[in-house]
């Protein structure tokens, strides 16, 4: 027989079959997987280190800080506070100032919430801004701005009195009301607005009342030059609901709408100028009327007296005095008595009329 002799492997040829090979790339995979996984463990551990480490170090500068800040200033004594110094342009009591405010001398400056201090000191009814400012190492000043009152305002009609009333209340120029526990005298002079009892009043409150808006608007518009000096408001009554009944210190009454305030000044400025020309106080003048407005002079003080004296329309009455007859005499029986005197005959005055001459 012909021996067999071994056919020579290419360059290139496989040594190993499909199967050997099959079982190499298990063990391949697997092997990869593991490291992979191994690679990945200790990736997640090194992260979660660092994440703890910063944890560490935050946490002790937290409490560094802290300890440090407490020992330093807050419980340091050199802090405490000494000096609340306050300033305000009104009415307001430093008492008044610091039981609303909370601030207490003796404590630590830096215990002190200034945005709390400042929020309660906002919340009174009197304060329109609040400044405050603390200055190491023991002092906190306090500068507040008042509102301005710009009149009295009431839900009553009639009014003697704001000073003693306790349903009358001070308002500024944006309609907050006020209660003020020291009264200025100049407050007297204010202007007084009227039967608002479309809403209730109440201190720190603001008005919302059609009516109340548009009195306050007719007290800003009429500060101008000329109507300040010349129409200055006394008194305004809303109740009537659809209009403003103005009166001012002539004791002029002038009835205003809700609407064109200032067109209606404008017109009522006109009047004025043309009373001063003519030397004539206006008595009343009706705005709500477009065209053809009425309007009313008061009598000046020659009429009056003319009136007075020599009545319009009434004839002079006279008096002149007329004897009364006297009873006729009796005889009398003699007596030897001393006789009396006769009484002296009695005049009565009666009016007599004459006709007025021309």
């Amino acid at each position: 027989m012909r021996a067999t002799t071994p056919r020579p492997r290419g360059r290139n040829e496989r040594v190993s079959n499909s199967r050997q090979r099959r079982q190499q790339h298990l063990l391949d995979v697997r092997v990869r997987s593991h490291k992979a996984t191994e690679h990945r463990n200790r990736r997640v551990l090194v992260v979660i280190s660092k994440i703890a480490l910063a944890a560490a170090v935050c946490t002790g500068l937290y409490l560094g800080v802290r300890f440090g800040a407490k020992r330093l200033f807050f419980e340091n004594p050199d802090y405490r506070l000494s000096q609340i110094e306050v300033q305000t342009d009104g009415t307001l009591q430093r008492e008044q100032i610091l039981k609303a405010a909370d601030l207490h001398e003796g404590e630590n400056i830096f215990s002190v919430n200034l945005a709390r201090v400042q929020e309660h000191l906002q919340q009174l009814p009197q304060v329109d801004e609040v400044q405050v400012v603390r200055k190491v190492p023991g002092e906190i000043d306090i500068r507040i701005t008042e509102r301005k009152p710009v009149a009295w305002i009431t839900s009553d009609k009639q009014i003697s009195d704001p000073f003693a009333s306790e349903v009358a209340f001070l308002v500024d120029a944006r309609g907050v009301l006020m209660k003020e526990k020291k009264l200025l005298p100049e407050y007297l002079g204010l202007p007084l607005i009227t039967g608002c009892t479309s809403e209730s009043l109440e201190a720190g409150k603001i008005v919302a009342s059609y009516e109340a808006k548009a009195a306050l608007e007719l007290l800003r518009l009429s500060t101008r030059s000329f109507m300040q000096t010349r129409f200055q408001i006394r008194e305004i009554d809303v109740s009537k609901g659809y209009c403003l009944l103005v009166s001012d210190k002539n004791h002029t009454r002038v009835t205003f709408g809700f609407d064109n305030l200032d067109t209606q000044l404008q017109r009522l400025e006109q009047f004025l100028i043309y009373a001063d020309d003519s030397k004539r106080d206006l008595e009343s003048v009706n705005l709500l009327v477009q065209r053809n407005i009425p309007v009313t002079f008061a009598k000046n003080s020659v009429e009056v007296i003319n009136d007075t004296i020599d009545p319009e329309g009434a004839e002079p009455r006279i008096l002149k005095a007329i004897p009364v007859h006297p009873q006729a005499k009796t005889e009398a029986p003699p007596s030897t008595s001393k006789s009396r005197p006769s009484p002296t005959p009695v005049r009565k005055a009666v009016p007599v009329r004459h006709s007025r001459k021309d």
